[in-house]
This record gives structure tokens, sequence and C-alpha cells, in this order.
């Protein structure tokens, strides 16, 4: 088939979570046989120059290089009307020509689309089976960032929930079937009643990338790994460190915790000052750092769909301490594969429970390893995926054929 992909960032090089999903998504569908033209957005030259590698990945790419400070104007712009300022963020002038010239060129199969807020470039076009991936329902991201932020902030990400929740029950009605990442995600979405066909299918793991070593750990050290400029990440690691790591350090006076990831803002670096902690920024590959660690602990009260991290560290087999939250995007059950706790107390509790027995940390490293094996694996889900389209282009070329 002829394939037309469309996502919200330049889907290579695959490091970080709203890259990994398509990434894997257009490798996969150009190995079936399918040529695969993407169309994205580029943040900078240099992103533009590292994404060119997706070339050997696809039949062909167009790009679209955008600032931030021009995009952060089309999100005001769109403040005081009915359009998500999000989708504001994620437009270009010249992706949307680009886009519309392939369309006028060529005759498509399948148009592909994941994330909402670039299902604008196509949401117009009829006659082509259109797939809408949210992945993540973007909506209640915000809504729940209300919660946390300070007025009047509040009201602005309310805003922008509220009018991201319009959108996305829009979008859905524009294509002829949406997916998400997690039963969860599905769940919501299917909540909509918008009488679109859905479906899910979950990220998976790079497990010979992200494999267990040999050498030895410290079971003094604890790990969390994530971008440090992202709020779900920066909430966490503040609220761990002043509510639970003081627990810690009174049962264990020795323990370290190193909070690995890019673009720190200057309260995580701040982090760094507190007894333990070290914050290391950008580093050239979050492995041995992981790998490392007694465990890595991811405490997230704001998460919505796979936690990516979670999955790798398991990988690693690497035993991990999450929020209940967090272990609602993975596929793997609390205390089977991983611990999952809430509050400081109980999440303080949990890690001690792996730092003192080596035996319990081998238990959770190797059932871990095995659940992504099982579960998580991108073949697993690529063949859902496989599934998915097949059910989106029969059902159209149905419609099609009574038509006629």
């Amino acid at each position: 088939m002829n394939i037309l992909y469309l996502c919200h960032r330049f889907p290579f090089p695959p490091k970080r979570g709203g890259k990994i999903r398509p990434f894997n998504m257009i490798r996969h569908l150009s190995a079936q046989g399918h040529a695969v033209t993407v169309c994205s957005l580029a943040r900078s030259r240099e992103e533009a120059e590292e994404g060119r590698g997706l070339a050997p990945h696809c039949e062909h790419f167009e790009m679209g290089l955008v600032s931030d400070p021009v995009q952060t104007l089309r999100m005001v712009a769109r403040l005081p009307i009915p359009t998500p300022s999000s989708m504001g963020y994620f437009y270009s002038p010249e992706l949307a020509r680009q886009v519309g010239k392939l369309l006028a060129e060529k005759k498509w199969d399948l148009i592909f689309v994941h994330c909402s807020s670039v299902a604008q470039y196509v949401e117009h076009v009829k006659g082509v089976p259109k797939v809408l991936d949210f992945g993540d329902m973007d909506s209640q991201k915000w809504l729940e960032y209300a919660n946390y932020k300070p007025f009047p902030l509040s009201l602005g990400y309310r805003l922008e929930g509220t009018k991201m929740l319009a959108a996305e029950k829009r979008l859905a009605r524009r294509f002829d079937l949406c997916t998400a990442t997690t039963r969860a995600e599905w769940e919501t979405l299917e909540s909509y009643g918008t009488g679109v066909a859905t479906d899910w299918f979950p990220n998976g793991v790079d497990a010979e990338f992200f494999s267990p070593a040999d050498a030895p750990y410290d079971p003094d050290t604890i790990s969390f790994i994530g971008r440090m400029d992202y709020y779900p990440n920066q909430e966490c690691m503040a609220r761990f460190c002043d509510e639970t790591w003081p627990l810690l350090k009174a049962r264990r006076p020795g323990m370290k915790l190193l909070i690995v990831g890019a673009d720190p803002s200057p309260a995580m670096k701040k982090l760094g000052e507190l007894p333990g902690v070290t914050v290391t920024g950008s580093v050239p590959d979050v492995r041995p750092w992981v790998r490392a660690s007694a465990l890595m602990v991811a405490p997230l009260a704001i998460a919505r769909g796979t936690q990516n991290k979670i999955l790798e560290a398991m990988a690693m087999g690497v035993p991990v301490v999450t929020s209940s939250v967090a272990a609602g995007g993975v596929d793997a059950e609390a205390e089977a594969h991983f611990l999952v706790a809430d509050g400081p107390q109980a999440t303080a509790e949990a890690i001690l429970r792996v730092v003192e027995n080596p035996a319990e940390r081998e238990r959770l490293a190797a059932a871990g390893r095995a659940r992504m094996l099982s579960h998580h694996a991108w073949s697993r889900s690529m063949q859902r995926l496989d599934g998915i389209i097949e059910r989106c282009v029969s059902s159209v070329r149905q419609q099609k054929e009574n038509i006629q």
C-alpha cells in the first residue's frame, strides 16, 4: 500500500517517547513492503539534520521546519478561539503545503496519523481510509495539569483541556478508526461515544538494546530516568525528594539517588544539592546509569499512556517501584513483575524491600524482564497494528461497495 504517515515530532532518532512509537510503526510498515511517506515537524536545523537518518526506514519524508518563538505565537493566537493552542503549536504552513501537494499528486491507500495535534492536516480528506492514533488522550493530560498548577495557570490548562476534549471528539468522527496506546486510554476514547470504531495497541521495548548487564549494581543506589524539562517528571522528583527521600536517608544514610535526564530546570538542578542526590543532565546513554542501580523509581502523579522508562528498566532486569497511575500504562502485574506504591511511606517501604533483600531484587529483575519479552515486544504490538489497519481498510472498502 501507499501510506501517508503524519506525526507531531520527527520520528528519528527514536530517543524520546514522542518519537519511539511512530518510528517503530514506520519501520515495521516499510519492512512489510508498504511504501511509507512520512510528514512531520522539526524544531531546529540540528533536529532536521538528525532526522535525515529516517531515510532507510521509509520511501520518502517531508519535514516542516519550525521555531519555538513562532510556534508559541501560533499558540497564543488560538487562545480566544475554540481551536486548542496545542494545534497552533504543531501547525506549519510549509508542512500543510507539502501534505496538500502529496495528496494531489499521488493515490493513497491509507492515511495514518499519530497524535491528534497533526490530524488537522488531513481531517478534511475523504475517500481514503484514515486511522488516527491518539496515543494518549491529550485533553486528559491538560485537565490533570490544572490540578497541580497555581492560579491563574490552572485556568489556562483547564481551558486548553476543555478545548482539546471537544477537538478530540470532533477529529475522531472524521477518521475511520481511532486507536490509543493502553487499555485505559482506549477506555477514555470509548467513553467519548463518537460512534467511530476504536482499538488499542501497546508500546513495545527494544529488549535487545535494553538488556541486562553482567556488571554488578550498587545496592544503595536508586535512579529516576526521564527528560527533566517535562513537567510530570519535575513534579514527581520534587515531591519525591521532599517527602520520600528523607525517609530513605533516615533508614540508610548511604543511599544515593541519580536523576538522569536532559535539560533539567534550575529547580531540578537544585535538587542535586540534597545529600546523596545527583542530577546528571543529558547523558550519552542512560543504560549504564540504570543498570548500576538497585532499582528505578517512577512515582509519577501525572502519567498518561505508557511510561517507556518503566518498560526499559524492566527489560534491563532492573526492578521498578512505581505509582499506581504510572503502572496503569504497563501490561504487568503488581507484586509479580514490579512494585506499586502510593504515598511517601509506602513508596519508601517498597524501595527498602528491594534494596535490603537481594533475593527479592533478583526475583523482580527476572520476572520484569520476562514480562517485557512476552507482553511488550514490538513484534507483538505491530501484529496488532497490522490487524487494525486491515480492519480499517476492509471496512472502508465494504462501505464503498455497498454504496455502488
